[in-house]
């Protein structure tokens, strides 16, 4: 799940002109119905994510080196961004001046963008590796669908060859979800595979065109792993973004390959399904009862077992030490959930560090302190392998 990922955008009209403050309280059946037809609704949005966030910004002039947004509570946010619109892919910094209805961005690289609609993009990076300045290689991951596109960024001289970091994108996101990180992890001395998976528009499909979840994609991680194995590695780090957590959670649990990890980073963490779909309800203006709604449905359209996604309460057979990564504001997954996990992972022998950064939405902590972010995933990685 990117930053503008379908479950970000705004809250939407309830299908079949239902509302959201009462439907599931009808009298009767007509309640009922009502219920039945909004959960299946969201459970179908759920299990068919778009990769396609529209242009929900508007951009209302550009200046010496600055960009003019219409104010809304995304266009404020702090930090460095991506601003996507006809004109490509721009480079926007930190507001500089806030008004009444539009808010005046720094603007740092990219073509100078058009007025007009555009969107808010947590990746200021395209197309690929290059972007950072980092060597890498198209390769293709064998999995039991099909092949996989991945790319393949060597260790730097003098790092560690050995020690590869699969980096897992979320629900609705691609590769350029890693572009981010990838120099943070090239200076811890680790070789890396951004990998896709099954549904996210590159990767072989699902046979039912459906997502399970990170149900079954973790078998693409799988078989990731299984291909670093055989070019050389012998330990991995899974590094993972919101939906590519519950990836990463199944695939310490399942995998052949999990007692390999000797370490997680993971931003925006997804552990827990049913709580991260009641936080999506509350954003749509729709009862929580909805939320449990669509579990069901999803749970019988997919044939997942929702209880095993839940991280906090049913942690992985495996536990290596984690970081994670969050920010206060996310309305996508919540918050509490990495809390929680720092809370209650010792209990269970679990060496979680946690590290919360301050006013963006999802998968923004980077955004809001590329310095922090940085620093605190090689410093964590380091911890772990000194030098």
């Amino acid at each position: 799940m990117c930053a503008r990922a379908e479950l970000l955008r705004p809250p939407l009209r309830p299908p079949f002109g239902a509302r959201g403050g009462s439907a599931g309280r009808g009298p009767g059946r007509a309640g009922g119905a009502a219920a039945a037809a909004i959960g299946w609704h969201y459970s179908t949005i759920l299990l068919h994510p778009s990769p396609h966030p529209g242009l929900p910004e508007r951009v209302v002039a550009t200046g010496d080196g600055t960009v003019e947004l219409a104010r809304t509570r995304l266009s404020a946010q702090p930090g460095v961004w991506g601003l996507r619109g006809p004109a490509g892919l721009a480079v926007v910094g930190p507001v500089l001046d806030r008004r009444r209805r539009t808010v005046v961005r720094e603007l740092r690289a990219g073509p100078v963008p058009a007025t007009g609609p555009a969107v808010l993009d947590a990746g200021p990076f395209d197309p690929d590796p290059s972007a950072r300045g980092l060597p890498f290689d198209d390769v293709r991951v064998p999995t039991d669908l099909g092949l996989a596109p991945a790319w393949r960024i060597p260790a730097p001289d003098g790092g560690d060859p050995d020690t590869w970091a699969l980096c897992v994108h979320g629900r609705g996101g691609t590769r350029r979800e890693a572009l981010r990180i990838l120099p943070a992890l090239h200076a811890a001395g680790l070789t890396q595979l951004v990998v896709s998976y099954r549904g996210d528009g590159t990767a072989p499909e699902s046979p039912d065109g459906r997502s399970h979840l990170g149900d079954t994609e973790w078998r693409d991680i799988d078989a990731a792993a299984a291909y670093a194995l055989v070019h050389g590695a012998r330990r991995l780090v899974l590094v993972g973004w919101s939906m590519g957590a519950a990836v990463g959670g199944a695939f310490l649990d399942r995998s052949p390959h999990a007692d390999l990890v000797d370490a997680v980073v993971w931003d925006a963490p997804l552990l827990d399904w049913r709580r991260t779909l009641r936080r999506q309800a509350r954003n749509r203006g729709l009862p929580p009862t909805l939320a449990a709604v669509a579990a069901r449905f999803t749970a019988r359209r997919i044939g997942i077992d929702l209880d095993r996604f839940d991280l906090v309460r049913s942690p992985p057979a495996v536990r290596p030490p984690t970081l994670v990564l969050h920010s206060d504001a996310d309305t996508a997954v919540p918050v509490t959930l990495s809390r929680d996990l720092a809370a209650t992972a010792p209990g269970h022998g679990w060496p979680v560090t946690y590290r919360e950064f301050s006013g963006t939405e999802h998968t923004g902590s980077w955004n809001a302190d590329p310095d922090g972010y940085e620093a605190a995933v090689t410093g964590f990685l380091r911890t772990l392998r000194p030098a």
